[in-house]
């Protein structure tokens, strides 16, 4: 992808400062700085940063879906960032075609276990469950970004 998209991937993308080199995402610890370093990048060019309580939201989301894919999804297979003007489109791609239940109806009772996607579902929006064409899946969110206060 060009870096003009605002797209980077961890194995081809362009990363910024920061970053984890590309091809090292591998777990939610490196997906998370990377996550940051493309968001505080981003958002250090408007003069006024990223609100602090925005970065926290988009943390818990990737460690929540990129701790999925490991765990539920046969293992990351990529993962990939942009900026957007609302904030950060985030896709999370892993070996299984199985589509979490929740995908399609929010919880109303918890059963002990699983607040990942309880959570991904009140911080992000646009959230999208879609087959890839190799196999395997992707979960696509918008996380919501705003700048820091003056």
């Amino acid at each position: 992808m060009e870096p003009t998209d605002r797209t980077t991937t961890a194995a081809t993308g362009v990363a910024p400062p920061g970053a984890p080199p590309p091809g090292g995402v591998t777990s939610a610890a490196t997906a998370r700085a990377y996550a940051e370093s493309v968001a505080r990048a981003r958002w250090h060019g408007s003069g006024r940063g990223v609100r602090e309580e925005d970065v926290v939201d988009l943390l818990l989301v990737v460690s929540e879906l990129v701790t999925n894919a490991i765990r539920h999804g046969d293992g990351l297979a990529g993962f990939e960032v942009r900026t957007t003007d609302d904030g950060m489109w985030i896709a999370v791609h892993d070996h299984s075609a199985v589509v979490p239940r929740a995908a399609y109806a929010f919880p109303t009772q918890h059963r002990g276990s699983g607040y990942g996607w309880p959570l991904v579902a009140r911080l992000a929006r646009d959230i999208a469950v879609e087959p890839r064409p190799g196999g395997g899946k992707t979960i696509s969110v918008l996380v919501p970004l705003r700048g820091a206060r003056a």
